[in-house]
């Protein structure tokens, strides 16, 4: 089976999706299928206001169409709700293909905390973009409620996966900075909350891993802390295993790769109070969640380790790349017409 992926996300960022989707071309072969991508790389692009790093493409309906017509894949997976996805959703209802989504990220929460948009509009727009799939993901079983309760439908789960071999624990791992080390690693921007994390009563040292809009404010008001930028691969995991804690302040995230990174490589979890895989995780007794993060932090600090260690194992990717492709496999069909 050959799936075509249309993304607006995509490297050179650095994400949850575009690591999601890489992994998921990486897994697919290995169960007998075969992931394409529809991408703005290669094409003629603008920079995302408030954004320079993301790129939206200016592909035509008709740039677009013919990519998807000439791709001649058995299933249609649009991934993002950009420009490239709506052209593509444009594109399937018209010729009669179906096709999944997935709802990776909370934007209307985003949008929210940069200009004055009601959530309810965005939610709109957002249940109308999906409506037309057959089927669309979900990280969790409390966004899939979340959601349904907003009017979504024809919602699936499609949970993730972490490379355990890549991100474990390194007894020879250190950072020479004073301890207990304190980690977050995603999008240095305002709807991941990080001031609350970098205000929080914490002993130790504070490390931001990632790079974003936001980072030269917080660097300039936060002095004490320790911003790393962009790391990948190896580098990224001997990171994680030299910390002692992760502590993950978003309220917008769906699901967070980095909390599974965070816990194979044995870093128990301080965050505030969410459904999900948070509270997952905080019964399980690899996290603690408290609406003082700082609070959350210096109790998660006691959870031993191999603890975490164990939970992260239980999430694989071949798992979660079985629950993809069963999905979408109900919606085979030639797409050349």
């Amino acid at each position: 089976m050959r799936v075509l992926v249309v993304t607006d996300a995509w490297r050179p960022q650095v994400n949850g999706v575009v690591r999601t989707l890489e992994r998921l071309s990486e897994e697919a072969p290995r169960l007998g299928a075969e992931i394409r991508f529809l991408t703005p790389e290669g094409r003629r692009t603008v920079p995302m206001p408030g954004y320079p790093e993301i790129r939206l493409s200016l592909a035509t309906p008709s740039e677009v169409a013919r990519a998807i017509t000439a791709e001649r894949a058995d299933a249609l997976h649009i991934s993002t709700e950009g420009p490239l996805g709506f052209l593509a959703r444009r594109h399937a209802i018209s010729a009669g293909i179906p096709f999944s989504t997935c709802y990776h990220t909370r934007y209307p929460e985003y949008l929210a905390a940069r200009v004055p948009v009601p959530e309810a509009w965005s939610y709109g727009l957002l249940k109308r973009f999906h409506s037309a799939a057959s089927v669309t993901f979900v990280a969790t079983e409390a966004l899939k409620a979340e959601l349904t309760a907003r009017g979504f439908r024809n919602l699936v789960i499609w949970s993730r996966g972490v490379d355990g071999d890549l991100f474990r624990p390194r007894p020879d791992a250190k950072l020479d900075l004073p301890g207990p080390i304190s980690l977050f690693v995603g999008r240095v921007a305002v709807e991941k909350n990080i001031e609350a994390f970098l205000k929080a009563d914490i002993p130790g040292t504070k490390v931001i891993v990632g790079d974003g809009p936001d980072r030269a404010r917080l660097e300039a008001a936060y002095p004490s802390a320790v911003f790393k930028g962009v790391q990948k691969g190896e580098e990224l995991a001997r990171i994680y295993a030299a910390c002692d804690l992760f502590v993950f302040p978003s309220t917008t995230d769906t699901f967070g790769l980095v909390l599974l990174e965070a816990l194979s490589s044995g870093l128990p979890v301080a965050a505030l109070p969410q459904p999900g895989i948070l509270s997952t995780i905080a019964a399980a007794g690899c996290g603690v969640l408290d609406a003082d993060i700082g609070n959350a932090a210096r109790s998660a600090l006691a959870i031993p380790r191999e603890r975490c260690r164990a939970f992260a194992s239980g999430f694989s990717h071949e798992s979660a790349t079985r629950q993809f492709l069963d999905a979408v496999s109900g919606l085979v069909r030639p797409m050349a017409a």
